[in-house]
């Protein structure tokens, strides 16, 4: 369409002069939506030399922007001249019509002429700016912002065509009005994949149109300058339009044949072709063959994934050679026992960041550019969503006046304090960032990485004096190190952590009566943190824990700034800290200790048991999980809390339960097996295990509404690490047990959730779900039983019944008035036929030593350390 004559023309709109730039600024969109990754500018210094260089990093649809035509296809796959992906699916909103617009171009007398680009303003990008960050981070939260645009209708293609456009562009984000009101006809899938018709995005388009009222003129003379980047250029299966229209071949230098691929690509590109081909013969070459190398004592080239050790008992070995141990308490331990043969379990002992020198100190250099200020404070109250009420590790006056010194005064590197203050400053905006994005596509390093890396620069030599403030910071970077999947280096700071809590006295309450009491709630409030996150990092990889609780002296923590004006963010820290408490005994008694006989696990068991029913009946209203009103109420307390409830449920009952499994697979194989799981055990054997199967429901329906409202940590540890496991347990169940259901529902909810984490770039989590769907296959997981579920239940699983509380009133009832989120059942469970285990908290398990001793001294087996258990090979050589 743009032709030479048309070009002319358009060059004859030139007339006094005035040159206009529709290109909004690249950070213009501090929070962009859609989940894209917002700018980043980093000015690196080359010392010694006098040199910076600008450093720019952005994503081309957070700024004005042409839809390239490999942007959007049509829903049979096709991109223009016939490239393919998947389909695109929209859902539906009114736009602007075709008559709209034909009115306004009446009005302005603008002629329509071929290879023209029609320019369309609403006004979005100036509103935009106005809003404030928090209405900014709304719009970003939105799955599929609502935005402003044309109308995806069939007037408006055959308009467009008719007209012979040779573009078009709005100033909102998608041109047609998103979502899509009619997928049928999608001006993205027709304009880019079928026509060639580039769509102009996200231009600032406010002062053109002040220059087109002022001067009563519409039409003008408009250049784009694309953006210059080798390697943009791709060769599609058919010929270009302008090879076409001139009867050639289209003819690729050298360098443009080169496509640059992602070193995670490479790395699947190794896995798909692990042998040469038969036809392909070695090229002489002066090196001396591998063999050779190898025999004078040269290593061979560390692969990514070959490296992985065979055999192996509760060690994994590493890329150095170096072997980590694992122990029982790890879902990696048991799903090594379920699957030995799988590769999958490379990446747990492979960092979600793999890069071997990402993590040493740098000598030198500058800060990385820093977001604004006002943005830092918002990135804070995000990650503090997250951690910040279960780990009480930062107070929010105090950081706010800590990030002030970042921002407003001079870095003093000699100065220990002033280090802990930059180095707490980087990490919490790199865990808001963590928090923040929801989809990384990067190999750089998972989002805030850059900030972590240089937070590590700032962190005092262990030798140093050890202070409270230390000891939180630490425990900040073992958390990190955990979410990156260095694990080893997690357990090593949040130990350095602790043993500098217990030499500050922080386990034990202070006579010295000069400490006041706001400073007591400091220690107690960091003692407690601190321990709990070493309960989990320990217990949760399968590590002895630190200290026992027969050395701890010290009391709960009250209010945060030492009065009783606030004292809920102390409330979730001491019940999420309990819970921690229940974690440390089941990995001591349950996963770490061999009792002597099965009589001891069934007292372990029951104690635990019982202390779980115990915190139940004792949390607040605000802190339990309505499941009735999943969809429209929870917060991130209750679903972190809950979590790690129903996570101790499972660890405690799990062992059991894969006893039980393997008996009824092994009966299964002989032909011998009953229907009724349950046949041959007593009630509380029974009663055990449906708590155990519950809290993996439960646990997949408080993510599953989590994720339906934006509350899931995609790249955090525990998330991923509570739907891995409450996943691996009902694949185990739905391959073992009679066909059910809800369970079937659950499991494939499960495996939804951690695709979908996946899909978002979490690259580890995609290993696990691979290594689930193994699993699920080599098991032959029976989930084809479905049946009519209750409406609206997230994933169709079934809503459980409201307990009534002890006398006789709901939990509804007896909240207090001004509390918003009240409490319904504690564990759901909708088997049919039996009772309601959300009375689970008015249950105190009294076992009978005589109570099924040949199970549990089978259990007891299958808490065995070692992982080179018969069972499951022979399970899954079935």
């Amino acid at each position: 369409m743009v032709t030479l004559g048309n070009t002319a023309a358009a060059a004859r709109e030139i007339i006094d002069g005035v040159r206009v730039s529709t290109d909004w600024a690249l950070n213009s969109m501090a929070t962009p939506c859609f989940g894209r990754s917002a700018f980043e500018h980093v000015v690196k210094n080359k010392f010694p030399r006098a040199v910076n260089d600008d450093i720019l990093v952005f994503n081309t649809q957070s700024s004005s922007q042409w839809d390239g035509f490999r942007h959007y296809g049509s829903k049979q796959g096709a991109f223009f001249n016939g490239c393919t992906q998947d389909d695109i699916q929209n859902s539906t909103r009114n736009g602007i019509h075709v008559e709209v617009l034909r009115e306004v171009a009446a009005s302005q007398n603008t002629t329509f002429r071929p290879g023209d680009i029609l320019f369309i303003r609403t006004g979005w990008t100036k509103a935009y700016e106005q809003l404030s960050p928090e209405e900014c981070q709304k719009l970003a939260d939105y799955a599929a912002p609502p935005v402003i645009g044309v109308e995806s209708s069939e007037a408006m293609l055959r308009w467009i065509w008719d007209l012979q456009l040779a573009a078009v562009v709005g100033d909102m984000p998608s041109f047609e009005a998103y979502p899509c009101q009619n997928t049928d006809w999608s001006l993205h899938e027709w304009l880019l994949a079928g026509w060639g018709t580039p769509i102009g995005e996200l231009f600032d388009l406010e002062r053109l149109s002040q220059e087109c009222r002022k001067r009563g003129r519409w039409t003008f003379f408009f250049s784009s300058v694309p953006l210059k980047k080798d390697s943009l250029r791709w060769q599609p299966p058919q010929p270009c339009a302008a090879c076409v229209d001139v009867g050639k071949q289209c003819v690729y230098t050298e360098a443009e044949k080169r496509v640059s691929i992602t070193e995670s690509h490479y790395r699947q590109l190794q896995t798909q072709s692990p042998v040469p081909r038969e036809n392909s013969h070695p090229t002489p070459s002066s090196e001396p063959p591998t063999s050779a190398r190898y025999a004078e004592g040269e290593l061979p080239p560390a692969s990514r994934d070959d490296w992985w050790y065979k055999g192996t008992d509760n060690l994994f070995l590493n890329r150095s050679g170096e072997r980590h141990f694992v122990g029982a308490s790890s879902t990696t331990h048991l799903a090594k026992r379920l699957n030995p043969g799988s590769t999958n379990f490379a990446w747990d002992v492979r960092p979600l960041y793999d890069d071997p020198g990402s993590l040493r100190r740098p000598v030198g250099g500058a800060l990385p550019q820093l977001p604004p200020f006002e943005f830092a404070k918002r990135l804070f109250w995000v990650q503090y969503t997250y951690i910040g009420t279960i780990f009480s590790l930062i107070i929010p006056s105090e950081f706010e006046e800590r990030l002030d010194l970042v921002y407003n005064h001079p870095l003093d590197f000699s100065n220990r304090e002033s280090c802990l203050v930059y180095c707490q400053a980087l990490l919490v905006i790199a865990f808001g960032l963590m928090y923040s994005v929801n989809q990384w596509n990067g190999d750089d390093g998972p989002p805030g990485f850059k900030y972590f890396k240089h937070a590590l620069r700032f962190l005092p030599d262990i030798h140093e004096e050890g202070s409270i403030f230390f000891v939180e910071v630490l425990c900040y970077v073992a958390y990190y190190m955990q979410s990156l999947n260095r694990r080893d280096a997690a357990f090593l700071y949040v130990g350095l952590a602790l043993r500098m809590a217990i030499s500050l006295g922080l386990h034990q309450e202070v006579s010295d009566p000069t400490i006041s009491e706001a400073d007591r709630n400091r220690r107690r409030r960091t003692w407690w943190s601190v321990y709990s996150l070493d309960r989990l990092l320990s217990v949760k990889s399968g590590n002895p824990i630190t200290i026992h609780d027969g050395d701890i002296g010290i009391t709960w923590p009250g209010a945060v700034d030492g009065s009783t004006f606030d004292p809920w963010p102390s409330t979730v820290l001491t019940h999420y800290t309990k819970l921690s408490r229940i974690l440390g005994r089941i990995g001591e008694e349950i996963y770490r200790k061999k009792p002597g006989s099965g009589s001891n696990l069934i007292a372990s068991v029951q104690s635990i048991t019982n202390d779980l029913s115990s915190w139940l009946r004792q949390v607040p209203d605000r802190l339990r999980i309505d499941f009735a009103a999943l969809e429209t109420h929870i917060n991130r307390e209750s679903v972190s809390i809950n979590l790690h409830f129903y996570s101790c449920v499972n660890m405690t009952a799990r062992p059991l339960v894969f006893y039980v499994i393997q008996r009824r697979l092994d009966a299964e194989a002989q032909g011998s097996v009953t229907q009724d799981w349950k046949e041959g055990l007593s009630p509380n054997t029974v009663a055990v295990i449906d708590s155990c199967i519950t809290a993996a429901r439960a646990t997949t329906m408080i993510m599953d509404a989590a994720a339906k409202h934006n509350l899931i940590a995609t790249y955090g540890y525990l998330d991923g690490e509570y739907i891995f496991s409450a996943a691996l347990l009902l694949v185990m169940v739905n391959a073992a047990f009679p066909p059910n259901e809800t369970s079937a529902r659950a499991m494939d909810t499960a495996l939804n959730l951690l695709r979908g984490m996946a899909d978002r770039g979490n690259m580890y989590l995609g290993s696990r779900h691979t290594l689930l769907l193994e699993l699920k296959a080599v098991l032959g997981s029976r989930s084809n039983c479905m049946n009519e579920t209750v409406p609206g239940s997230p994933a169709g699983l079934k809503l459980p019944v409201t307990p009534a509380t002890e006398d006789g009133a709901t939990v509804t009832e007896r909240s207090a008035p001004d509390v918003q989120l009240s409490s319904c059942s504690a564990i759901p469970n909708d088997w049919s036929q039996e009772p309601d285990l959300p009375s689970f908290q008015d249950i105190a398990f009294q076992f009978n030593v005589n109570d099924d001793p040949a199970l549990w001294e089978g259990a007891l087996d299958q808490i065995d350390i070692d992982m080179d258990t018969d069972w499951i090979e022979n399970l899954l050589k079935r």
